[in-house]
């Protein structure tokens, strides 16, 4: 079961993809508490990135807590039309747009600047191969200049998927749950 676990649309539950299909993996709530906890105060009024968006938890969480508008990036049609149905369901589809690409291609498509952007690609692929799409993923975030100049990543990868450093990117906190590394990035000054 996934909840909204703050704000306005707090305990709402959202529809989500059978256990056994495991294209997505949502942010365990412990873990998504933490990282809001962190975020609460830039959250007013932002503009919101979701890439790699799943079933719309994390957008949709941040829509709740205040978030002037999302933007859910997500490549599955299974996954668009679960974010569609929870927005309707919320009566938040008039703040969100949802734009369907394979992210690490389809930077071109996004033609904002966001204060907040959050990324949690999946870890494995369908024949559980372990995939590396943190690296490709912030280095377009800088070479199409999405962060706005106080603006910051939220990054969910696998504890052991390599990423490196990336030009132009201050790592500023890390946070661990388990398997998981949350790291959080903003533009080096």
């Amino acid at each position: 079961m996934l909840k909204i676990i703050g704000g306005t649309h707090r305990g709402r539950q959202l529809k989500t993809l059978p256990k056994e299909d495991l294209s997505v993996r949502p942010m365990l709530g412990m873990m998504k508490k933490s990282v809001f906890d962190i975020i609460t105060p830039m959250l007013s009024g932002s503009l919101f990135l979701d890439l790699y968006a799943g079933v719309g938890s994390v957008g949709i969480e941040a829509l709740s807590r205040g978030a002037q508008r999302v933007v859910f990036a997500e490549i599955s049609d299974k996954s668009i039309s679960l974010i569609k149905y929870n927005l309707k369901m919320l009566g938040l589809e008039g703040s969100a747009d949802i734009v369907k690409c394979d992210v690490v291609k389809g930077f071109q498509k996004f033609q904002n600047k966001y204060d907040i952007i959050f990324m949690g690609p999946p870890y494995k692929d369908g024949d559980k191969n372990a995939l590396a799409l943190t690296y490709p993923t912030l280095k377009n975030i800088v070479l199409f200049s999405l962060l706005k100049e106080n603006g910051i990543i939220i990054s969910q990868r696998h504890i052991k998927e390599p990423v490196g450093n990336i030009v132009g990117l201050d790592c500023y906190r890390t946070e661990k749950y388990g398997d998981t590394t949350v790291v959080f990035y903003r533009m080096k000054k």
